[in-house]
């Protein structure tokens, strides 16, 4: 009986809900159609704002690089040319039904850079001609052994193919040819195997090295007389790139440091970032520069090696950079008017590292060997000379005019200045190793309106937003009073 009832209540409750004049069964047909077109415009919704969003990244891909949209044209511009040599009957017979090979050649070995598209080229071609004529030889000599022959192949296949991936952990083989000694084992394997029951051995070996042959070629083509991208030229501007932005961090981390807590320099503070990431990038681009004709201001035998060693100097100074901004941070600071004290020769000095570093930046993007390069590091070591000698003043001035704060008040300050004279030191390493570059690369000598134009634009730039006091008020002495 109280189940008879619960169930007439439930079904009052049901009726209740439902609009005159509409059933139960269609109201709730109603319902469900309703929230199944609800989701599948839902639905819509979420697809045509992720494939928005991937369209706008794509976008922005090709618009801050377009060389990478014009590389994508040209992959596809080799692919036609080459592939004229399969539909052209012709042609086709010449290659004797190979030319399948051509098309894969040119899928494999065309790369982003000039570099790496004739790094590739020459370590398939190379790999491919000695594993073809090896592999010809050892089938020449299994043949002549009657039922050794299967034997002897497989034996050479195994001594070849493990002494090739041993040489694969020798450091100079795996930077130079390390895709060559692969396309070595495969062709060998392939032509080694299939010898065994292919009969004209020596005619399939010559259409697959010619094949390979005109797409390498092909390839090549493409590459270099269209729109090409040179590593070497990556690599000259990825080096002056790091180098400017390690003087905007060394600038930027000295005004958050003395400046207000709210300073827009935080973002510019950390370039240095791109300075320690980039060794990987470097290594990769000076090992494809060394396989690159010479073009434009770089001849065949430019110094690329050599700006690993700059990129080494500039990353030990960014190491200190990095300490510097974590100074910078930090939860623990000096009191402000402690910092008063060296706000002024320490501005001075970041100011000096960071011109030093524009004007080797400078010197390496134009390729000429500075002028004022050798007095912008004098005025560097003057400064840092003022800081050391405040430095060693400041104990003092504390204990006579401000005998409230205590040394531990001091140590960040002092720390701050001890890592800024560090910077200086390790910045004339990267001087060094660019006097060695312009050396080496044999820079021309700039001429003497350029040092003046240089001169004029460094005085007009030299302003500073933290030496905005009065020469008078500038001293420590001053400083500690207002203090």
């Amino acid at each position: 009986m109280d189940a008879a009832a619960r169930e007439a209540q439930a079904g009052l409750e049901w009726r209740v809900t439902v609009p005159e004049g509409a059933s139960v069964t269609v109201e709730h047909e109603a319902g469900a159609v309703f929230r199944a077109w609800a989701c599948l415009i839902a639905a819509m919704v979420t697809a045509r704002s992720k494939v928005s969003g991937f369209a706008k990244r794509v976008w922005r891909i090709g618009a801050d690089d377009p060389r990478k949209a014009a590389h994508g044209f040209k992959v596809g511009l080799a692919l036609v040319l080459v592939s004229v040599f399969y539909y052209t009957r012709p042609l086709y017979d010449g290659v004797g039904g190979a030319a399948m090979w051509a098309i894969m050649t040119v899928v494999v070995v065309f790369e982003y850079t000039v570099g790496g598209s004739v790094y590739k080229c020459f370590n398939r071609a190379v790999a491919t001609a000695s594993a073809g004529v090896l592999a010809l030889g050892v089938h020449w000599v299994a043949d002549k052994s009657g039922e050794l022959e299967p034997f002897i192949l497989s034996g050479s296949l195994f001594l070849l193919a493990a002494a090739a991936t041993f040489s694969r952990f020798i450091p100079t083989v795996k930077a130079r040819f390390d895709y060559g000694v692969t396309i070595f084992i495969l062709t060998y394997s392939l032509v080694a195997v299939s010898g065994y029951r292919v009969d004209e051995l020596a005619a399939l070996a010559q259409q697959r090295l010619s094949t390979i042959a005109i797409g390498i070629f092909m390839c090549l083509g493409v590459c270099v007389l269209i729109c090409p991208v040179w590593s070497g030229q990556e690599l000259h501007r990825l080096t002056v790139s790091n180098m400017k932005k390690l003087a905007g961090a060394i600038e930027g981390c000295v005004d958050v440091y003395f400046a207000e807590p709210a300073t827009p320099a935080q973002a510019k503070s950390d370039g240095y970032k791109c300075v320690l990431n980039s060794k990987a990038s470097e290594d990769a681009q000076a090992n494809l520069a060394r396989w690159e004709p010479a073009h434009g201001k770089f001849g065949f035998r430019h110094p690329y090696s050599h700006y690993a060693k700059i990129g080494a100097a500039m990353r030990g100074c960014a190491y200190c950079v990095e300490a510097l901004n974590s100074c910078v941070v930090a939860e623990a600071q000096a009191p402000e008017h402690v910092k008063q004290l060296l706000r002024e020769v320490c501005a001075r000095v970041g100011a000096q590292c960071a011109r030093v570093l524009r004007e080797a930046s400078r010197s390496v993007e134009t390729m000429t060997s500075s002028r004022t390069l050798d007095f912008a590091v004098a005025d560097m070591n003057t400064a840092v000379h003022e800081l050391q000698g405040d430095m060693r003043s400041l104990p003092s001035m504390l204990a006579v005019k401000l005998s409230e704060t205590s040394l531990m008040d001091m140590m960040p300050l002092f720390t701050v200045a001890s890592l800024l004279v560090e910077i200086s030191t390790r910045i004339e390493g990267v001087v060094d190793a660019v006097e060695t570059l312009a050396t080496l690369a044999e820079f021309k000598e700039a001429s003497e309106d350029d040092d003046d134009k240089k001169r004029e634009t460094t005085e007009m730039t030299k302003v500073h937003p933290l030496n905005e006091p009065d020469a008078e008020d500038a001293s420590p002495e001053n400083q500690a009073a207002k203090a």
